[in-house]
């Protein structure tokens, strides 16, 4: 069994941690929030700092919102960094810049120890049930190494090759996601506005080619405006900001991408920062005037 640090508690790693001490690991932790209570009598120990993490796990996850917050947690006061020895392994699970990530990769390799950038796609659902899908960026005796430990949490967990990659690949999940949201919405929004019944319409489709987790989750969230998070719309709207930016770097367009940031960026200019990404239907029904019904 493994010394586990784990820092980053909030909806996706609070339940992740507790699936690891689940597994029987020693699990440190850290939250700038705190620590939650429910870790601390399932025998979670907690930390006051990164640095305090690091000294004591041989295994430091990291599950945080953005770029800047893992740069800080990592190589800010009292940071990881501080706290790690020879032979120690890094590993973070946030959906960030996979320029960033290499970098940070670096500056612990040259500490003696691993890096792997491991972003995850499942949600609430998927951390709570440990069913996650987990796209690796790592050498492949890393990825050998942490493999037990993303049972615990993984369902499908794929190297998908090295720094980097695994942040790669979770920017293309997001790509997808979001664009299958929007068409979703636009769909549903066709067939209310022609005075078809919506319901009936997402039932049909979900008997045929354009069946998908998309139109059967955020299509009955559209349908029933259940828009609380889920996954909140600022999220996704850094997500594609992440894409896009790449994009620019490689020389490449994803119009679509784009357009849909900017339904992103109308919800939250609408107060809407915080609803979940099915919510992005309600920037297409503000520029159609029509509300699914």
């Amino acid at each position: 069994m493994a010394k586990i640090g784990f820092i980053g508690l909030g909806i996706m790693g609070k339940p992740m941690a507790g699936n690891l001490i689940k597994g029987g690991h020693t699990l440190f932790l850290h939250s700038r929030s705190g620590v939650p209570a429910e870790l601390i009598k399932q025998s979670g120990r907690a930390c006051s700092s990164p640095r305090e993490v690091a000294q004591n796990a041989d295994i430091i996850i990291t599950m945080l919102p953005d770029t800047p917050d893992v740069e800080s947690v990592l190589f800010g006061e009292n940071g990881v960094v501080q706290g790690l020895s020879a032979g120690k392994t890094v590993v973070d699970m946030s959906s960030i810049s996979p320029i960033e990530t290499r970098r940070f990769a670096a500056g612990i390799n040259q500490l003696g120890c691993d890096y792997a950038d491991a972003p995850v796609s499942g949600g609430e659902v998927g951390a709570n049930n440990a069913t996650l899908t987990i796209m690796v960026g790592a050498a492949k005796t890393v990825f050998e190494k942490l493999q037990p430990v993303f049972g615990l949490i993984g369902k499908s967990v794929t190297l998908i090759g090295g720094n980097g990659a695994g942040q790669t690949c979770k920017i293309a999940n997001q790509i997808i996601v979001a664009l299958t949201i929007e068409a979703v919405g636009e769909a549903l929004l066709f067939a209310s506005k022609a005075g078809a019944d919506p319901v009936k319409v997402r039932q049909a489709l979900l008997g045929g080619f354009a069946s998908s987790r998309v139109l059967e989750i955020h299509g009955e969230r559209m349908i029933k405006r259940e828009f609380d998070p889920g996954f909140r719309i600022e999220l996704h709207q850094k997500d594609l900001n992440l894409a896009l930016s790449g994009a620019q770097a490689l020389g490449i367009s994803l119009p679509n991408t784009a357009a849909t940031q900017e339904l992103l960026n109308t919800c939250i200019a609408h107060g809407g920062a915080k609803w979940d990404s099915s919510a992005m239907v309600r920037a297409l029904e503000k520029l159609a005037n029509h509300e699914i019904q």
